[in-house]
């Protein structure tokens, strides 16, 4: 790999801290593990924090949380990272869903976090096919997008271009899974080791 592949992180107000901050500790604990066993290599990935204006947002618990760069400046993702909280106000935002199609437009990977789920079917990025969230809201998610195959009693949900988690946790587990994928099993499992977490590569 000759640069980090870049990963973008929608955050809004009322996200749930540990929906962003899951996947963020996930990236750049491999990114950290992936140069310890390859000293000089280039950095795996390159995370970015991407808001609607670069204003503190305020997550669901009062953490305040600074984007790292707003809709109209954020670089193109290889992987668009989509958290869940109260997502209303965001999945009924016009700038907010402009912003996600485009993105999950040029990704590889789009992949989201709980009820961020919602904010990509709002976006019509999720349009067909099997999807989860969090337990409590997959009625919600049913009624809403009927043309959704919603799944219970999973950790994540694997389309290929398309990644669902449950949550909060699923989305850890969801994280290192794009991690094996993306690079390879043996540094999802390092990264697990490194933080503290355990990972079964089954969903």
């Amino acid at each position: 790999m000759s640069h980090p592949l870049n990963i973008a992180i929608l955050v809004f107000d009322d996200v749930e801290a540990l929906d962003l901050g899951g996947p963020y500790e996930v990236f750049t604990t491999a990114t950290r593990m992936h140069q310890r066993a390859q000293p000089g290599a280039a950095p795996a990935f390159s995370v970015q924090c991407v808001a609607r204006t670069l204003d503190a947002i305020r997550a669901r618990a009062g953490l305040r949380v600074l984007p790292d760069a707003d809709f109209a400046s954020a670089a193109a993702p290889d992987v668009l990272v989509v958290p869940g909280g109260v997502v209303d106000t965001a999945a009924a935002c016009p700038a907010t869903r402009q912003w996600v199609a485009q993105a999950a437009q040029s990704a590889s990977i789009t992949a989201s976090v709980c009820t961020g789920a919602f904010i990509l079917a709002a976006a019509g990025v999720l349009r067909e096919g099997p999807v989860t969230t969090h337990w409590e809201d997959i009625g919600d998610l049913r009624a809403q997008f009927p043309q959704l195959t919603v799944q219970e009693h999973v950790r994540w949900v694997d389309q290929g271009r398309l990644v669902t988690s449950a949550g909060i946790s699923a989305g850890i587990d969801m994280s290192l899974h794009l991690v094996s994928r993306l690079l390879s099993p043996a540094l999802a499992e390092r990264t697990a080791r490194q933080m503290d977490t355990p990972w079964n590569p089954t969903p």
